[in-house]
């Protein structure tokens, strides 16, 4: 099991959750694709965004249904500072995890999140678990409240 792997799995248990990742037949680099492997809505798909602050350098997590996309001026406005995309190697160094495979749990250093109100329309929702080839099951309540993710508005 990667590195990778292991800190999700880990993450999930130490919140009290029975969640084994599942391995899929191809890569879920894309909401798309993962949507396919788990056989489920597009929406169902937690893609994990991460913007730099460009005053702060900071990572922002913002969580979002597979179908949506981040509108940059309410993402601005939720950091309090102008925002840039986060350079692959910032999130590498910041998550443990590589483009195509952050997960929403298990990064080496916590970054303020946001939670997508669509995913809630879900009783399930599937998200990355640190490969491009790993994800898992969660119900949208859980993941919002081990992620310590802020519920609001921020996609076009």
């Amino acid at each position: 099991m990667s590195k990778s792997l292991a800190r999700v799995t880990a993450a999930l248990r130490s919140a009290g959750l029975d969640i084994t990742p599942v391995e899929t037949q191809g890569e879920t680099r894309t909401a798309q694709q993962a949507a396919d492997a788990a056989g489920v809505h597009l929406d169902q798909i937690v893609k994990s965004i991460l913007f730099a602050g460009e005053t702060s350098g900071r990572l922002f997590l913002f969580l979002t249904a597979g179908g949506n996309q981040v509108a940059p001026d309410r993402a601005t406005a939720l950091a309090a500072e102008p925002l840039g995309r986060a350079d692959i190697a910032t999130v590498r160094t910041v998550t443990g995890f590589a483009i195509g495979g952050v997960a929403p749990v298990g990064h080496l250093t916590p970054s303020p999140t946001f939670l997508d109100p669509r995913l809630l329309d879900f009783p399930v929702v599937w998200a990355a678990a640190g490969t491009p080839r790993h994800i898992f099951p969660i119900a949208p309540e859980d993941l919002l409240r081990i992620t310590g993710a802020t519920k609001t508005t921020f996609t076009l």
